[in-house]
């Protein structure tokens, strides 16, 4: 009789060590829940007791933890239609709470859902697309002066914000509903902006005409350095061939003066043999193929012909 009753007092007691005893690791946190309502939690890991059968562990990250929402089309205060994808970081602050109003992670995403994208769509339909896609220690190049007009009314460079400064105000609104439900929220930001199709389409051929803009400068800029450079060219070119001209003219004046000199020398030795010498040129150029020549016969020009007989 005893050991049928020693076998079933260790089948109870393991039974109840496989039920009644739980282990709670480093990233976790949990709530002991009794018939369905909590009656206590555990925040530190380690080895713990619950009543078996009658109590419920659940477990809970301790960890932080990310959501990330769907993109929204949301219009900006200048109306540019624009896309907005949002992050988030939070963690789980009180697990009771949460148990009570969320119960579970997904309930907690379907609550940070409403609650986040409520606070971006209001933030960003009160700003400038401008105010979203800059920095706040943006600072706009050369001597442009940056004035936006909004439903007629004029807003300076000094008025605007950053995306930093957008983020925090996002940020803190978001913060303000989340400890009801037993939750931190860490950081929101922007993953993505992009705009919508019809708008992209706009600002491409915004993009491109300016583009198209600055090239037409530049080849303006480069026409009229080309024609600087050409100009610059050809009157050094003038001058060149006007100095070599020159420089012709005068070799050439030394070279007649001298050829000159040189015949009038020779004419001096013998005026006779110069005189038949520049004759016999004069005949060659004078009497070509098929040509003619009429001469009298008491010219002087016909005279060493005829003595040539």
């Amino acid at each position: 009789m005893k050991a049928p009753i020693i076998l079933i007092f260790i089948v109870v007691a393991i039974l109840v060590g496989m039920d009644g005893l739980y282990v709670v690791n480093e990233a976790e946190q949990a709530i002991i829940t009794q018939f369905g309502k909590p009656v206590g939690g555990v925040a530190e890991p380690g080895l713990n007791f619950k009543i078996p059968f009658v109590q419920k562990v659940s477990r809970f990250e301790k960890r932080i933890l990310k959501w990330d929402g769907d993109p929204n089309q949301i219009p900006t205060k200048d109306k540019r239609f624009i896309w907005i994808d949002t992050t988030a970081r939070w963690r789980i602050a009180d697990p009771l709470l949460f148990y009570t109003t969320v119960a579970t992670e997904r309930g907690a995403m379907s609550r940070l859902d409403d609650i986040i994208d409520s606070v971006v769509r209001d933030a960003v339909s009160g700003r400038l697309l401008v105010e979203l896609v800059r920095g706040s220690d943006y600072q706009a190049q050369g001597e442009v002066e940056e004035r936006l007009e909004v439903e007629g009314v004029e807003i300076k460079k000094e008025d605007l914000v950053g995306r930093e400064e957008i983020m925090i105000g996002i940020l803190e609104k978001a913060r303000a509903n989340t400890p009801d439900y037993g939750i931190e929220l860490l950081d929101v930001q922007i993953k993505r902006i992009n705009y919508v199709e019809q708008v992209r389409t706009r600002v491409y051929e915004r993009m491109i005409n300016e583009r198209k803009k600055v090239a037409a400068q530049y080849r303006s800029e480069g026409e009229g350095e080309k024609a600087d450079i050409l100009g610059q060219m050809e009157r050094e070119l003038k001058e060149i061939s006007s100095e070599a001209y020159r420089k012709v003219l005068e070799v050439r004046g030394g070279a007649d003066a001298e050829a000159a000199a040189i015949y009038a020398q020779a004419y001096n030795k013998d005026k006779e043999f110069y005189t038949f010498l520049r004759t016999l040129e004069s005949y060659k150029k004078s009497i070509q193929k098929n040509g003619r020549l009429v001469i009298s016969t008491d010219s002087d020009y016909y005279r060493y012909l005829k003595e040539a007989k």
